[in-house]
């Protein structure tokens, strides 16, 4: 078949040059439709109990993760001249396209108790600009009585206050959110060239609007240094420009196919997706590596440049094949999971991997049929003296000293099983940004001075309508917070309570000492005056926090991004155990779906349940999914990858002598990880499978090529592993070395996942090498006796191809109709070593 294959690709090679210019347009042409993500992924399962109920949240209270916060600290800016600059600012803001409201010091306002109309209203604190700096200072004061604004808007022990600016949901998860974002930044910046003052920045969209910049800048940056990474090591090895330039068109074809494929699959680029053009270009390379390693073999044992090409589709095509085939299992396998990201990420590659596969397959031979022969200086890399020593060294030590190669393979082991047990589980909302970046240092200054800036809410249904304000559930919320007023990581909570403490205050004309909830004999006065509002500044805030029924209360809060473990002891320790205190005792029957507790009073069967939810406790929650999801992933890519073996070797004992070399790596790199205070999160689990499907490559090469030098040399194993560390452990170490340095480019990345998985990426791969060159043929010698069955219908038959000779095979070259004289004349000279080669 694969005769038949090269010859259809050499007679028609400019057919085929033209079919692949025009789907490489094609898919071009859609790649430039190609659009960002702007959203933090939704990784739970939308069947989820957690996931159901933040839905149901966001019906009824809106969304929660869209206000972006500029924080200051400086005294400066109570000075009358500064704050007039705040003020400016904050109208500007306002004014913005995408923002919806804008809340700061200059436009707060305040409750006032309208005595005739026997109701609550609102007044602007700062009805006009004040004159001096006496009248600012009065007007300040009464900020600060305002006990509502205390911990939100001001904080009044450190003088840091910030602005609330509301996003537009619509404008969140789309493309106009970079313009709303540099709108924001003109006018912000403006008033720090004015007034010098350092402003801060914080929240759900300028995290995601930081990262998504960030996201497409490195994705630039690593398809540039991948390909010169890539570019530079082929030269070294092959010193030939040819060699070079055409290995690198075909990756560049592969990045737009790339493009392409996330466009019309109607996907967009994420922080997994923005990674698969360098990674392709990293792992497509080797591609191109065997067919030219191959052609260049081919060529210098006969010099005839159309027969040498004809035999690199023909006996290479399914070595690439099957080596494309378990790499792509490293990513197929997360198609599986039932993520979206996770999902996306497999396809795309998986896809791309194959397009990869075709693309070298018919660009490379057909190119070299049109370029020279390679010249002897080009062949010279065949004979490398520093690679044969080193492959020579490996050789000795696997038949002198295994007992050395098992000690210290066990010492390994050891190390990496005590290295995994210290790898802890965590993530955290800016997992990816370094801890020196600007983002990190604005989120520690918001949690030093407001407790945090990540959503955070609780929910209690009363379980009857207009419920949240009777007093003693008023007097169960107003625990609540109280408690968590308590908690160091919290923000000072916001709910219905602070509105009702508001009304009080109001109610007795300001005075700060009556910031409280009315007691039985205020109740009806406050409420009475509270049940008059129609519409204004009081109901909307009103509408915010109770749903309209008025049987759900609703607490926000904001939490310091201390990770997922703090979150997880802070709500499994102390707040799940405060709900109990609070809402259940004897005679009420507790029980738990998610973050749900419903608390049931066994003698009347009412009903109050008590919900967390947010867009930060889902982001954690997604992320120990996603987690779980990508153990899953390791498992079936190691059960394929076996799959594969054991149809190509149909040998029990072959598959498991070829699994342990492989899962070797994968443990030594756990083992750092926990050494090395690497947590497990998404970025670095992602690793094991995709590391799994490219260096079982090592090991299928190896055995395939031991496998026939057992048959050439009448199943001698020590002298058929010699000969296959010299011969196939070249291209081994080719290929492995451009894997190491295309995977170390990503330790360069800003986000500290993409860094741990280039490092342990590249680390696994070059530890793969060492363990297929040395622990897989010391296996081999001790417990192999070398006799195999040759089955003319496996496919190890055909892999074996690769690696014979058989001088005496011609392909028809009168098939392949070319005006070529000089490859198809009679009589052709051999520039490699001068002999008279007849076709």
């Amino acid at each position: 078949m694969w005769n038949k294959i090269a010859i259809f690709i050499i007679k028609n090679r400019l057919r085929l040059l033209i079919l692949l210019s025009l789907l490489t347009a094609f898919m071009g042409y859609h790649a430039k439709d190609v659009e960002m993500s702007y959203d933090f992924a939704n990784v739970v399962s939308p069947e989820d109990p957690d996931m159901v109920y933040f839905q149901r949240f966001k019906e009824t209270f809106g969304e929660d993760g869209n206000i972006l916060v500029v924080g200051v600290h400086d005294n400066h800016v109570y000075q009358l001249e500064h704050f007039r600059e705040l003020k400016t600012l904050s109208d500007a803001l306002a004014k913005v396209e995408g923002v919806k409201a804008v809340i700061s010091l200059p436009n707060l306002v305040q409750v006032v108790k309208d005595t005739a109309a026997r109701k609550f209203t609102t007044a602007p604190i700062f009805k006009t600009f004040p004159d001096n700096q006496q009248e600012l200072d009065s007007l300040l004061q009464v900020v600060r009585n305002q006990n509502f604004y205390s911990g939100q808007i001001i904080n009044e022990k450190t003088g840091a206050t910030l602005l609330a600016v509301t996003v537009d949901p619509a404008y969140l998860n789309s493309a106009r959110r970079v313009e709303v974002m540099d709108n924001i930044m003109v006018h912000a910046n403006a008033f720090v060239k004015k007034t010098h003052i350092k402003l801060h920045y914080a929240g759900l969209p300028f995290v995601r609007a930081v990262m998504t910049t960030k996201v497409a800048a490195e994705m630039k940056l690593f398809l540039v240094l991948a390909l010169v990474v890539t570019g530079v090591t082929l030269f070294i090895f092959f010193r030939s420009f040819y060699a070079v330039i055409f290995p690198l068109l075909v990756i560049s074809l592969v990045v737009v196919w790339v493009m392409g494929t996330i466009s019309l699959l109607g996907y967009k680029i994420s922080l997994l997706t923005g990674l698969i053009p360098a990674i392709l270009v990293v792992i497509g390379i080797p591609n191109s590596t065997y067919l030219l390693t191959r052609y260049h073999y081919d060529y210098r044992s006969h010099g005839n440049k159309i027969l040498a090409l004809s035999r690199v589709i023909s006996k290479i095509g399914v070595v690439n094949l099957v080596t494309n085939t378990t790499t792509a299992i490293g990513f197929i396998v997360f198609t599986f999971t039932h993520v979206a990201i996770l999902y996306e990420f497999g396809v795309v590659a998986g896809i791309n991997i194959f397009v990869t596969f075709i693309i070298s397959m018919v660009l490379i031979p057909i190119v070299f049929s049109y370029l020279p022969p390679p010249s002897p200086r080009q062949l010279r890399h065949l004979d490398a003296k520093p690679l044969n020593k080193l492959l020579e060294f490996f050789d000795y030590i696997v038949h002198r000293k295994r007992h050395l190669v098992y000690f210290f393979t066990a010492v390994a082991l050891g190390f990496s099983c005590w290295g995994i047990y210290k790898v802890k589980t965590v993530s955290y909302m800016v997992d990816d940004l370094p801890k020196e970046s600007s983002v990190n240092a604005d989120l520690a200054f918001f949690e030093h001075h407001f407790g945090g800036v990540m959503p955070l809410e609780i929910i209690v249904d009363t379980g009857v309508k207009q419920g949240v304000m009777r007093l003693p559930n008023l007097n169960k919320l107003n625990k609540l917070e109280n408690f968590l007023h308590t908690q160091p990581i919290l923000s000072a909570p916001i709910s219905v309570v602070g509105l009702v403490k508001t009304a009080t205050q109001a109610f007795y004309e300001g005075d700060k000492e009556s910031y409280r909830l009315p007691d039985n004999t205020e109740r009806n006065f406050v409420f009475s005056y509270l049940a008059k509002q129609n519409g204004g500044v009081n109901q909307r805030l009103l509408r915010s926090f109770v749903d309209s029924t008025g049987q759900k209360a609703r607490i926000s809060l904001k939490v310091a991004d201390k990770g997922s473990r703090e979150l997880d002891t802070l709500i499994l320790k102390k707040i799940k155990p405060e709900l109990l205190e609070i809402y259940g005792g004897e005679g009420v029957t507790v029980t738990e779906e998610g973050n749900t507790t419903t608390f049931t009073r066994d003698d009347t069967g009412s009903q109050t349940s008590v919900s967390l939810t947010g867009t930060t406790l889902l982001f954690i929650k997604g992320n120990e999914y996603l987690i779980n999801n990508l153990r899953s992933s390791l498992i079936l890519a190691f059960v394929l990858v076996t799959i594969t073996i054991a149809l190509l070797f149909k040998s029990a004992r072959v598959v498991i002598i070829s699994l342990i070399p492989n899962m070797i790596p994968l443990l030594i790199a756990g083992g750092l990880m926990g050494f090395f205070n690497i947590p497990l999160k998404p970025s670095t689990a992602l690793i094991f499978s995709i590391a799994l499907g490219i260096a079982i490559d090592d090991s299928i090469h190896f055995l395939a090529k031991y496998r026939n030098e057992l048959f050439t040399n009448g199943f001698n194993v020590s002298r058929a592993i010699t000969t296959s560390l010299t011969e196939a452990g070249t291209s081994m170490v080719y290929t492995s070395v451009i894997l190491f340095f295309g995977f170390v480019i990503f330790a360069f990345s800003e986000f500290g996942g993409t860094k741990a998985l280039g490092l342990l990426m590249s680390v696994s791969l070059l530890i793969a090498l060492f363990t297929n060159l040395i622990i897989l043929p010391t296996l081999l010698m001790s417990f192999d006796n070398g006799r195999y069955e040759r089955d003319p219908n496996a496919l190890i038959e055909q892999y074996d191809e690769f690696y014979l000779e058989h001088e005496d095979e011609q392909l028809d070259l009168n098939q392949l109709k070319l005006r070529l004289e000089e490859e198809v004349s009679t009589e052709e000279e051999n520039p490699a070593n001068g002999k008279v080669q007849r076709v």
